[in-house]
């Protein structure tokens, strides 16, 4: 492909600048993309190829002088030196996504981000040029808490303890002791090492983590004697969590960086707090309101009564209508749990019900039988759905 005009592939004039190739072939990628052109995709590849080629000798300033004076010979002998397409300019995975876009990034060079995916592999035949990578950044994991309602109803902050992998304190997760690191001996700093393979008349170049530093480029000078080179420890730890006011059962709170620690250097994970909200003795959670029962007395019913009912905050007054029947909801506003991540409360649902005396002495038994009479309920079953008759 060395007899290519480059700016007419791009089609872009000789004095095009670096932004001007750039969104050319940001356009034409897109456009020759074999993933999008499913009815010819070998055609596709070969413009795909033809495209990229052009791309990498003009975005650099060095090989577009030698272009501009050698032509595409020239810049062959003088930078690739013969060895074939040089892909390893694409070890940025943020630019290639740029180009391309998120689904056909990962289409082609893999969901890890680096070159080498398999259809890479297939159009280049396998030279896999792979990202630069770090110790991996420790893991998000998770731990359970438990409230009362009345927890919930004041929300604020409270401790837990957890036990698991975290950053060694002695060394701050370098794995070295006094935190002196030197540098790495396998890859000389640069945190990868590579391998070539001749095909043909092309070399290709596989670049990899270094297996010894696992991509930091250095390496402790002597391990630390608290965690033994590897950056963690496993330990007990007590973190102040903010539960927020009204919080629902069953949500995650994210608490930044006091997940597992990564490998040594790399930034710990996430902790999410699961919350969960334990059965109450008296109350029972209805969204933002709560519930609960209020056993009174047949004259309390009758007569009406002012009675003391328990809320999440203390106490407070109720009013209780005289002839209230069993199972009416009374409703004490405001009296309920806050709204999450809202303003006001809920309210305190208050259910009457009327307890019938099961043990009665002969003077209750009287009373309630000339109380019968009175109201002429001794009539007995048949009277009493005669009132129910329509006149």
């Amino acid at each position: 492909m060395t007899d290519l005009d480059y700016y007419e592939v791009l089609g872009v004039p000789r004095e095009a600048s670096k932004d001007d190739i750039k969104r050319a072939y940001r356009r034409l990628a897109k456009k020759y993309h074999p993933d999008l052109n499913k009815d010819d995709p070998k055609a596709a590849e070969e413009k795909f190829k033809q495209v990229s080629e052009a791309y990498e000798a003009l975005i650099d300033d060095d090989k577009r002088r030698i272009y501009d004076q050698f032509g595409a010979e020239g810049l062959k002998q003088q930078v690739w030196g013969g060895q074939g397409f040089d892909w390893s300019r694409f070890t940025h995975a943020s630019d290639v996504e740029d180009i391309f876009g998120r689904d056909v990034f990962e289409s082609f060079f893999g969901r890890s981000g680096g070159l080498g995916g398999s259809l890479f592999e297939q159009f280049f035949g396998g030279g896999a040029v792979g990202r630069r990578r770090g110790p991996a950044a420790g893991q998000d994991t998770h731990v359970e808490v438990e409230l009362t309602l009345e927890d919930v109803a004041r929300g604020g902050r409270k401790e837990i303890t957890v036990r698991y992998p975290m950053t060694c304190p002695a060394c701050r997760g370098t794995g070295a002791e006094g935190e002196r690191l030197v540098t790495c001996p396998t890859c000389g700093g640069r945190g990868q090492v590579s391998s070539a393979q001749r095909r043909g008349h092309s070399q290709f170049i596989t670049i990899t983590t270094c297996p010894k530093c696992n991509g930091r480029g250095q390496w402790p000078e002597a391990p630390c004697p608290r965690c033994h080179g590897d950056g963690r420890l496993e330990q007990d730890r007590t973190i102040a969590v903010d539960i927020p006011p009204g919080v629902p059962d069953g949500v995650r709170l994210r608490v930044p960086g006091r997940g597992l620690a990564g490998g040594a250097g790399a930034p710990p994970g996430d902790l999410y707090v699961v919350i969960r909200v334990a059965p109450h003795d008296r109350f029972v959670r209805d969204g933002d309101d709560v519930l609960i029962d209020l056993p009174i007395s047949v004259s309390q019913a009758a007569l009406g009564t002012e009675v003391e009912v328990p809320t999440l905050d203390g106490r407070s007054r109720l009013q209780v209508p005289a002839g209230i029947q069993s199972h009416t909801v009374l409703r004490l506003r405001g009296k309920g749990l806050p709204r999450f991540q809202g303003r006001g409360r809920g309210d305190e649902l208050v259910r009457v019900v009327v307890v019938t005396p099961t043990r009665l002495t002969a003077e209750e038994r009287r009373l309630l039988e000339e109380l019968g009479r009175s109201r002429g309920e001794d009539e007995g079953a048949r009277g009493a759905f005669d009132r129910f008759r329509r006149p």
